[in-house]
């Protein structure tokens, strides 16, 4: 078979069984096609995505400014390494930090990679500007997070599906529950820890979104205890949630009269997907002079962090954002969204609840963890033309692309209303 050869479904399911790791689950559906708010399969049929490549295409797919950017910048150059200079990094670098209001930024790719640099950062400030003693330098993070998968990541997770037979961990990881004020204070009682890393809604666990202040009251509390307080926005960020950061509180992009003026801004902030509009791996981790200056030659690095199609695509992917007003569209039909959905709860008793913000959104399936009915209704809702994913087994996640009208939206719904209403498990 030519690699060029156009093949079926199936054909396709059937190569990535044989010849690919085992390690995801897929939706029966083999996409070829995607522009804006739509994909198609390899027959043809047109869907919308409701996922968003976990919120990595909020811009939509193939936006044709992102896509302009990465062609003419890859007719120029692609790669330089960090041995030399190269026309673009310091380009992006003023234009990411002017636009997130932070002194520095650390260029990587992948989310992951974004958090790895995150943790180490915080070690190397706790050392050298805290006092922390050698090799006793310990993180807080919160149960049920997800921040990638990388071993000293999954050190920090309490999901026996990521942890099994993957030990020994890396040590230095303090667990707490999630929105849990008094768990985090008396966690701060330790002396040695350098950082406290949350997800402002945790995503990948259902879409828990945390008490209204309890971001702004964790932030106040590492303030008083001289800990980082460190936002990672891999999911959140880039106007999912109605807002530029999820983290900043009542500075809501969507509120013609905010002042700008966030009630937390993170001491370290982890972006990564939508910075690139899901057309390149980009990741960035921001932080003030104070904190970055702990990083020095050779401390830290990639081949590929911070190349210059990378830099490209970033600064037309967070032009986009900013010119469609992509923030304030996310909040206006994310509260359309949830009012609908919750109707929905009225009317069945298949969906226990809806929750979320923005555009970033699930509902709760009125059955057991370990059941299969949430994988089905999205395999009912695919055959219906919309593509969504379960998470944690009996919840499904809803996150379209920022750019979808409210005409588009409303059909959506009507897709997902009618599907729920008659299912049958």
């Amino acid at each position: 078979m030519a690699v060029l050869q156009h093949i079926t479904s199936q054909e396709a399911i059937d190569l990535e069984n044989k010849y690919g790791a085992q390690n995801y689950h897929p939706l029966p559906v083999v996409l070829s096609r995607g522009e804006g708010v739509f994909v198609w399969d390899v027959e043809g049929k047109k869907y919308y995505d409701f996922l968003s490549a976990y919120s990595a295409v909020n811009q939509g797919h193939c936006h044709p400014k992102i896509i302009n950017a990465l062609k003419n910048q890859a007719e120029n150059l692609t790669l330089t390494s960090r041995a030399f200079y190269n026309d673009m990094l310091g380009k992006y670098e003023k234009f990411a930090t002017e636009f997130f209001g932070f002194d520095k930024l650390l260029p990587m790719n992948t989310g992951a990679e974004a958090v790895e640099t995150a943790l180490k950062l915080a070690r190397k400030w706790g050392y050298e500007k805290k006092g922390i003693p050698a090799n006793k330098a310990k993180i807080i993070v919160c149960q049920n997070n997800f921040h990638g998968r990388t071993i000293s990541i999954i050190s920090a997770s309490n999901d026996p599906v990521a942890t099994e037979n993957f030990g020994p961990f890396t040590p230095g990881m303090l667990s707490i529950r999630y929105n849990d004020i008094a768990a985090l204070a008396e966690a701060l009682k330790d002396e040695h820890v350098a950082a406290f890393m949350v997800e402002p809604i945790q995503g990948e666990a259902g879409v828990y979104v945390p008490d209204e202040n309890y971001i702004k009251e964790a932030f106040e509390l590492c303030k008083s205890k001289n800990v980082l307080f460190i936002a990672d926005e891999v999911q959140t960020g880039i106007a999912r949630t109605g807002r530029l950061l999820a983290s900043c509180g009542n500075c809501s992009c969507s509120d013609k009269n905010c002042s700008g003026v966030p009630d937390v801004k993170p001491d370290v902030l982890i972006l990564g997907k939508a910075i690139s509009g899901g057309v390149f791996p980009v990741s960035a981790v921001l932080a003030n002079n104070d904190i970055m200056e702990v990083i020095r030659p050779g401390n830290h690095g990639s081949t590929f962090g911070g190349n210059p199609l990378a830099c490209a695509v970033a600064i037309a992917a967070l032009e986009v954002v900013k010119e469609e007003n992509l923030a304030e569209n996310a909040f206006q039909l994310g509260e359309l969204f949830r009012s609908e959905m919750q109707k929905l709860v009225a009317e069945t008793d298949l969906v226990r609840l809806v929750r979320g913000k923005g555009l970033l959104n699930a509902i709760v399936i009125n059955d057991t963890e370990d059941s299969s009915t949430a994988w089905n209704i999205c395999v009912a809702l695919k055959d219906n033309g919309l593509l969504a994913k379960p998470t944690h087994g009996n919840i499904i996640r809803f996150a379209p692309p920022l750019v979808m009208t409210k005409e588009e939206l409303l059909d959506c719904i009507s897709i997902i209303r009618k599907t729920i209403l008659q299912f049958k498990a």
